[in-house]
């Protein structure tokens, strides 16, 4: 199944999801850089949304799940 998130990237690279989501285990994705400018409004919705998925994200639970990753060869 194909799912739709937006985000925004700023600046710097860094990739800030709007809504928070979950995968149940490790997906390919593919990023379409839009031709335009996030309204501002979306832009202060990622920056406020980072710090609630920052509690779900750093949880043991989360480093239990996704602990198979560190074996993975390096790109």
């Amino acid at each position: 199944m194909l799912q739709t998130i937006e985000a925004v990237i700023d600046e710097k690279g860094v990739l800030r999801f709007l809504e928070p989501f979950k995968l149940p285990k490790l997906r390919r994705v593919l990023i379409t850089i839009l031709d335009e400018e996030p309204a501002e409004d979306l832009f202060n919705l990622a920056l406020a949304s980072e710090a609630v998925l920052a509690k779900d994200w750093l949880r043991p639970e989360e480093d239990e799940a996704w602990s198979h990753l560190a074996q993975l060869p390096s790109l």
